[in-house]
């Protein structure tokens, strides 16, 4: 099958066919979190998506230099242009150094996304590692006529933008109108309209993260670090830029506006939003208060949560919504989602047992065509699951001794499992998740081999011994016809 990928571009509002700038290379670029704070579910979204992105993007023979920034400097509280800087403010109520916040939650983030199997991206910049990049970028919008110094600050003018370029396409707002409504805020601010955004802040004798410019000691906007490590490493016209669909506006609005001023022309082909998780039909975020940790749902230690939940379970719950539509947070949802992931990864495993046969008398072809047709078509993930799952009903009828599979399409089937759910969707057993390694697996092949062999020379008390030990130790064993199946509860 020929391998076309198509995707949904916010912009254009429609699913266009992916042509990359350079033919075997695609630029990416990926809003990644403001560290002062863990991570929590509205985090694990973005990140699995684009993760599924970057590893079928690999999978049909690109080379991909995946960037994901880090903001550790200039996002201000209530994502405006004033207020204190969250960073700063979580730094002064610990009573450490920014950079201590930011390497602390750094890490735990890297963990989470680690437990979670989302793959590193090829380079990870911090806003505060690229400060003159950033000056040298407002220079270059000053240049074109498009910023303006207020006070030791500077600010993008996006009534003057407006004319002659498009503020607003991304988002799809009618700027005229804000504008106008704007317009008698004049002389209570030192912007010239509400709508203008920061590109330089002045920092005012408490704020403590600053940097010296030609305009002020202060830091850089918000909105301007992307625009500025977008294009350092992706160059000034790139593929792909991505993040949640909470960034549609203002953030990528801006980045837009600033790109194109600064270099006459857009820099992202095309632009890729996932959509929110909620929480009974609410944003789950840190601003809101309604959120619940990775780690609280790795522990279980959450009063708004039943149990624990594994990070795979985590990450299934999540690939099984297309990443353009909500998700709702529930107990049943999760808990769904956990016998769904067992049953996929059961039946993986009972397929790596199966004795291929003369014949097959279950259809298993086209699988990896439909499978393949499903994330072709803007990286529908839960079609590509549902076809898994069709598989798996036959791979039980043939490991229940009711079908036969020729050693041809048993190939093929292993081949397309091993890409799918492991390569693409990232999903992992849950040994696998847990560091385990080959070693420790043959340790317990072994004693269920012990197991085995003291059931046929039936001392019943060594062989229950054994069986109770291993499913105190949160083991399930399954004795089948001709093998014994075990997994992780």
């Amino acid at each position: 099958m020929e391998h076309k990928l198509s995707i949904y571009n916010t912009l254009s509002r429609k699913k266009e066919l992916f042509v990359p700038i350079h033919e075997t290379m695609v630029g990416m670029y990926v809003c990644g979190p403001t560290v002062y704070g863990d991570a929590h579910l509205g985090h694990a979204r973005p990140a699995i998506t684009f993760d599924l992105l970057f590893r079928y993007l690999q999978h049909l023979g690109y080379k991909v230099r995946y960037v994901r920034n880090i903001t550790d400097v200039g996002h201000l509280e209530n994502d405006a242009d004033s207020g204190e800087d969250k960073i700063a403010k979580k730094a002064r109520l610990d009573q450490v150094e920014p950079m201590e916040v930011v390497q602390y939650y750094l890490n735990r983030y890297h963990k989470n996304m680690e437990a979670l199997n989302v793959l590193p991206p090829s380079i990870e910049p911090h806003a505060s590692g690229h400060i003159i990049e950033q000056i040298e970028f407002i220079k270059k919008i000053q240049e074109a006529g498009y910023a303006y110094e207020s006070g030791g600050s500077v600010y993008f003018d996006v009534e003057k933008y407006n004319i002659k370029y498009n503020y607003g396409k991304l988002s799809g707002r009618n700027i005229d109108e804000l504008l106008e409504t704007t317009r008698d805020l004049d002389g209570q601010d030192e912007k010239r309209r509400s709508v203008d955004f920061a590109l330089w802040k002045k920092a005012s004798p408490e704020h403590i993260m600053h940097w010296p410019s030609p305009w002020s000691e202060g830091f850089p906007g918000w909105h301007l670090e992307c625009s500025a490590m977008g294009t350092k490493y992706l160059g000034e016209e790139f593929d792909i830029h991505g993040g949640g669909m909470d960034l549609v506006f203002p953030h990528h609005e801006c980045e837009i506006a600033q790109s194109t001023a600064a270099l006459g022309k857009e820099t992202v082909k095309y632009w890729m939003h996932n959509n929110m998780i909620t929480i009974n039909g609410q944003k789950m975020g840190k601003s809101l208060g309604n959120f619940i940790t990775l780690d609280q749902f790795f522990t279980g230690n959450h009063n708004s949560l039943e149990k624990a939940y594994s990070p795979m379970t985590i990450r299934f719950f999540i690939l099984q919504a297309q990443y353009r539509s909500t998700v709702d947070f529930s107990n049943e949802a999760l808990q769904a989602a956990e016998k769904g992931l067992q049953r996929l990864l059961e039946g993986y495993a009972r397929l790596q047992k199966i004795v291929p046969s003369a014949t097959s008398t279950v259809d298993v072809k086209g699988l990896r065509d439909r499978c393949e047709g499903a994330m072709l078509d803007d990286l529908n993930s839960p079609i590509a699951i549902a076809h898994l799952f069709e598989a798996v009903t036959a791979i039980n009828t043939i490991s229940s001794g009711n079908a036969t599979i020729n050693e041809a399409d048993l190939i093929e089937l292993k081949d397309t499992f091993k890409i799918f759910v492991e390569d693409i969707l990232g999903l992992q057993t849950e040994i696998e998740a847990q560091g385990g390694s080959d070693a420790y697996k043959a340790a317990i092949d072994l004693l269920l081999q012990l197991r085995q062999e003291a059931k046929a020379n039936k001392d019943w008390a060594t062989s229950d011994k054994i069986r109770n030990q291993l499913t105190t130790f949160g083991f399930e064993i399954k004795d089948g016809k001709d093998a014994v199946e075990w997994s992780l509860k």
